[in-house]
């Protein structure tokens, strides 16, 4: 008996049922349910927690933008924010969604 891989791919090619179409369904909704497992789901995430980080913001946090800049919030408006840097005390308008990192610990059992 001759096998090889020739005679076993011609095979495999014969079997155009409908089980080999469910297999395929089956295979398709593992690899989407894989992927949103895997990619989707950890996204959303990180993302509700930048926009609880961002709406927790105070006045008097020290932060880092995603430019790198290191300062302390100063005063705060519905879609931006002054910052003043560490270094010189200049005075800066950042984007609310160009926080990367909030380095102030906020207390949250005093608000439970």
């Amino acid at each position: 008996m001759n096998l090889n891989i020739y005679t076993l791919a011609a095979d495999t090619s014969k079997q155009s049922g409908p089980q080999s179409i469910i297999v395929m369904v089956i295979y398709l909704a593992v690899i989407f349910g894989a992927m949103y497992f895997l990619l989707i789901r950890p996204q959303r995430k990180k993302q509700k927690e930048e926009k609880k980080m961002r709406d927790n913001l105070q006045v008097g946090d020290e932060i880092i933008t995603i430019g790198g800049i290191y300062g302390r919030v100063i005063s705060l408006k519905e879609d931006t924010l002054v910052i003043e840097s560490a270094s010189d005390h200049s005075k800066l308008t950042v984007a609310r969604w160009a926080l990367q990192t909030n380095l102030t610990v906020h207390d949250d059992t005093a608000s439970k």
